[in-house]
């Protein structure tokens, strides 16, 4: 009775792991706020509105982080490597 169990455990597994890493930037953005949602225990209209607020900030794009990274290192006169580990550190961020 539990080996049919086991045996469909072990296909939804790596199937359940392949489907979160295709996940869309809505639903990477969607599951985030949920989490924040539930980390401050909200609960109704509170999180309806915390939601609603959470999914509809724009997040900067790739180049507006790239803009405002350039800027920041060349505020700092940064150059060379201690340029490049700012900017791969700005960007990750």
């Amino acid at each position: 009775m539990l080996k049919p169990f086991l045996v469909a455990a072990c296909f939804a597994l790596p199937l359940t792991a392949l489907a979160q890493d295709k996940m869309t930037a809505q639903q990477s953005k969607m599951a985030t706020c949920n989490k924040e949602a539930a980390g401050k225990d909200l609960k109704g209209d509170a999180r309806k509105a915390f939601m609603s607020a959470c999914l509809s900030t724009k997040s900067p794009s790739q180049q507006d982080k790239m803009k405002t990274c350039n800027k920041e290192a060349g505020d700092k006169k940064l150059e060379g490597d201690a340029r490049k580990k700012f900017m791969s550190d700005c960007l990750s961020a």
